[in-house]
């Protein structure tokens, strides 16, 4: 028996099941004061509404379709937590006109139909986890419910691929997975019960656990997509392919801008027989990446290399001065887990790392999944959001370094902390957390102006310091409607591309205008 297979115990990860169960709907992000039947739309601009005809065709083409102010107002948001500050305040982004709630395929490509014929905008929505506006309704028109489309459809043991649905919730697939096939798809974000494996996709989404599994994009085998106008068709489902370019990862990370997705073919893994956990303190930020390069370098891959600086380090793990906390997590075959293991401990000691408490692992496994901080932090009357990165190991200190003093150099703001969440061979993403207190009013409360500058000046700061420093615009979250004014700055001469390609699969324009920089024939964003 391996040394990983000897340290498996009660402490081991905690799987889908050990969650509390999710609702398999999507779970609002804070309460919105007045309620959503009442809430007003952030947004002034233009606003397509769906006329009595139209709303007797899409009822036509699916059953459940509802202009109920109360789901519209609910589904009109996401977890963007600027938008969150509006809720508090009786606000959504904007409002759909109608909600679109299919159940099958045939009934989505109905939906896009009707819209493609009448210009109506869709903007198709999932678990609406997303913390950047994505799957806002900018200009009104429909939103597209994918959450009745949920289940999978069947499991290829023998090759390890399973075929889904995309309004299948994560934490409800990877329970299925483990309970009836002792499989694994090992994307684990921490939204698991809030998102689904359409948004995943369309989203380009990496799990905590990417650095053993991959990235989305490298789970996804094939897709099946209905297009703007309807019509449908289906990518991949092959272990590689040499016809042609690859379809399937047109649409992955589109957001729903070039097609809906409909079904999903995704690579699965045996669940692990073999865990082991250990903890570090590197002597500096730049230590610790460091010590993640390393280890990639020499093959190593454990599931979970996360390294936090001197100030979340304190805040999440009551560390020294001057300690950032490496937490390591390996899971699989118990001898490649001793090797990777081994290659780990050391490397630390080639950056002076020193061993601490494995029992940190633990903590971290134990809230892994909690998102409850947001809530209770904006409720409090702070500004707090996330800004997640990538860049290559030869510039990732100095986008730490350039990006910590851009964003605390914005008046207002009051703690910014990064940790390092995902390593690969050729870099790592940096993950920033910023909480501010803008000005108020006289009186003491909030300034709803204060508070949309504010907002904006950390990011505009922010992704500056990135950008200027070689780093994505984008780890993880994509691009949803915060970041859109950065796309430009991010591809150069390729949003031209990319628009092209818009224009050819969408003419109309109607899939989630207003999104990934591209340009809308309903106007301008108009939103901070």
């Amino acid at each position: 028996m391996s040394q990983a297979e000897e340290n498996m115990s009660d402490a081991s990860m905690p799987r889908a099941g050990d969650l509390p169960p999710g609702p398999g709907a999507p779970t609002p992000p804070i309460a919105i004061a007045g309620g959503a039947a009442a809430a007003r739309s952030k947004r002034r601009g233009s606003h397509v509404g769906v006329t009595d005809q139209v709303l007797r065709e899409l009822r036509d083409e699916c059953a459940d379709v509802t202009d109920d102010p109360e789901v519209t107002g609910e589904s009109s948001r996401d977890w963007w937590p600027l938008a969150m500050t509006w809720a508090l305040r009786g606000e959504v982004p904007a409002r759909a006109a109608v909600v679109a709630r299919p159940t099958t395929p045939e009934e989505v490509a109905g939906v896009l139909r009707v819209c493609n014929r009448r210009g109506v905008p869709v903007t198709a929505a999932g678990g609406r986890s997303g913390v950047l506006g994505g799957s806002v309704p900018l200009y009104g028109g429909v939103v597209l419910d994918l959450c009745g489309l949920a289940g999978i459809r069947s499991v290829d043991e023998e090759s390890l691929v399973a075929d889904v649905l995309p309004g299948t919730f994560g934490d409800r697939f990877e329970a299925e997975l483990r309970e009836r096939h002792g499989l694994t798809c090992g994307h684990w974000p921490q939204s698991m019960t809030l998102s689904t494996v359409g948004g995943w996709i369309a989203c380009r989404g990496a799990g905590q656990l990417s650095t053993r599994y991959g990235k989305i994009e490298d789970l996804v085998v094939g897709l099946d997509v209905a297009l703007a106008d309807g019509r449908t068709i289906t990518t991949g489902g092959f272990p590689r392919t040499a016809t042609g370019p690859d379809l399937t990862h047109l649409f992955v990370g589109s957001e729903g801008t070039l097609g809906v997705i409909t079904g999903a073919r995704l690579k699965l893994r045996p669940v692990p027989p073999a865990e082991r956990r250990a903890a570090y303190a590197a002597p500096s930020f730049a230590a610790g990446l460091e010590l993640c390069r390393r280890v990639l370098r020499r093959g190593g891959t454990p599931a979970v290399l996360r390294l936090y600086d001197e100030v979340e380090s304190k805040r999440n793990y009551s560390t020294g001065d001057g300690q950032n906390v490496v937490l390591v997590l390996d899971e699989g075959d118990g001898a490649i887990v001793d090797a990777t293991m081994g290659i780990v401990d050391e490397e630390a000691g080639g950056v002076g790392a020193e061993r601490l408490d494995d029992a940190l692992v633990g903590q971290w496994v134990s809230h892994r999944n909690d998102v409850s901080a947001l809530e209770r932090l904006i409720t409090g009357g702070l500004v707090v959001d996330t800004m997640e990165i990538s860049g290559p190991w030869s510039t990732l200190v100095g986008i730490y370094d350039a990006t910590v003093a851009a964003i605390g150099g914005v008046e207002g703001t009051l703690a910014v902390s990064a940790h390092c969440s995902h390593s690969y061979l050729d870099g790592a993403c940096l993950y920033f957390t910023f909480a501010g207190q803008p000005a108020t009013r006289e009186d003491g409360s909030p300034d709803p102006e204060a508070t949309d500058a504010y907002h904006r000046a950390v990011w505009d700061a922010g992704t500056r310091a990135v950008l200027e420093h070689g780093g994505s615009l984008s780890h993880h979250h994509g691009v949803g409607l915060n970041r859109s004014r950065f796309v430009g700055d991010a591809l150069g001469g390729a949003l031209e591309v990319f628009a092209s390609v818009k224009d050819a699969l969408d003419p109309q324009g109607i899939l989630n205008p207003g999104k990934l920089g591209l340009a809308s024939r309903f106007g301008p964003p108009q939103l901070p």
